[in-house]
């Protein structure tokens, strides 16, 4: 999901918003010819999703879905009754792995009878996933937040939410369609290459129609709050924020400046490469002020301070907890910052 709290990146300056209207649940705002803006609520801190409907000659190409529950569902029957034309769902793209944008692709692809088309690494992790609920908590996970020296409390909220992923998804299709970085779709008479981010989401897609100059970028960027990057239990090694910040400074070589962004929250913009470096930026403050910080040994939840701009409450630990341990395992690799374990299985960090 996207965290909403903030890190400490750079405020979004010039940024250009040419709508000045949101699309309310259930109804649609044309963004350039056959391409329509479609909002969802959702129950939290960040309370939308901008889902998109790309239209063709014979058919629509739903571009994210929103979270499994009634009112999305809802609002999706709206919309197919009021702005389809009477013409059917004809493909379902999804840009990644997270529930409000993957949650109702079982339901959508059984009522049109259609393909889910996705990268192979999300539609395989989310599949894993989803398999989590009703599971029992491995004690690996357990272990893992305990050696970043999270107190009971928090460790209780993280117990009874285990398998809340699976609960915000529909149930998924067996079978999906491949997307890959460079490939080129034919929808609504225009080329749609395919983007490949990576950090927020293992293989995040993004879509570029350069006829139009659209770019839909999902949560790869995101023009008023900066994406979560984190590292879970499953993979308490990994190196998210280089694949980010890299995946950042692609972007701005690949993509032209002139194309309007269409991100899944927040309002569509022009400034795509202002926001990049802003982005970029922001994070590599974050890194200095966080290497600044452990001049003496900290625990992961020890850093918050030099990421985060208000209090971490035990509803948003995990997130935040990923996040710190995201910055402390790029600092590692690059040989600034060391760990070590102590005697009672608590990890702290220090400059190297």
């Amino acid at each position: 999901m996207t965290d909403a709290s903030g890190l400490h990146a750079l405020p979004p300056s010039g940024l250009t918003y040419p709508f000045k209207m949101v699309p309310e649940p259930g109804a649609t705002i044309e963004i350039a010819p056959g391409v329509l803006w479609v909002r969802m609520k959702m129950p939290s801190r960040l309370n939308h999703i901008n889902l998109w409907l790309l239209e063709e000659d014979d058919g629509w190409t739903i571009v994210d879905t929103g979270l499994n529950d009634r009112d999305t569902r809802e609002s999706w029957e709206t919309v197919f009754d009021s702005a389809l034309k009477g013409k059917p769902v004809k493909r379902l793209i999804v840009t990644h792995l997270h529930p409000d944008h993957i949650g109702l692709a079982g339901w959508i692809t059984r009522k049109f009878d259609v393909e889910l088309w996705m990268s192979r690494t999300d539609f395989l992790m989310c599949k894993m996933l989803v398999l989590d609920t009703g599971e029992d908590i491995p004690q690996a996970a357990i272990a893992y937040y305990q050696k970043a020296g999270l107190p009971q409390d928090a460790l209780d909220v993280y117990r009874q939410r285990f398998g809340s992923f699976g609960r915000a998804i529909y149930k998924l299709p067996a079978a999906y369609r491949r997307l890959q970085d460079k490939d080129v779709l034919k929808i609504g008479g225009h080329d749609w290459h395919v983007v490949v981010g990576r950090g927020h989401a293992p293989e995040h897609v993004c879509l570029h129609c350069p006829d139009l100059k659209l770019l839909i970028s999902g949560d790869q960027v995101l023009p008023r709050i900066t994406s979560n990057v984190s590292v879970f239990p499953t993979e308490p090694d990994a190196n998210p924020l280089d694949e980010w910040l890299e995946s950042c400074r692609a972007l701005k070589k690949r993509l032209p400046d002139d194309v309007l962004v269409m991100p899944a929250h927040n309002e569509p913009f022009y400034g795509l490469h202002r926001r990049l470096d802003d982005l970029i930026e922001g994070h590599e403050i974050n890194l200095q002020d966080l290497y600044d910080l452990l001049d003496q040994p900290k625990r992961a939840i020890d850093v918050f301070p030099a990421l985060f701009k208000r209090e971490i409450t035990n509803e948003v630990m995990m997130m935040a907890t990923g996040e710190s341990i995201a910055h402390l395992n790029y600092l590692i690799e690059k040989g600034q910052v060391s760990k070590q374990e102590d005697g009672d299985g608590i990890v702290y960090y220090q400059q190297a």
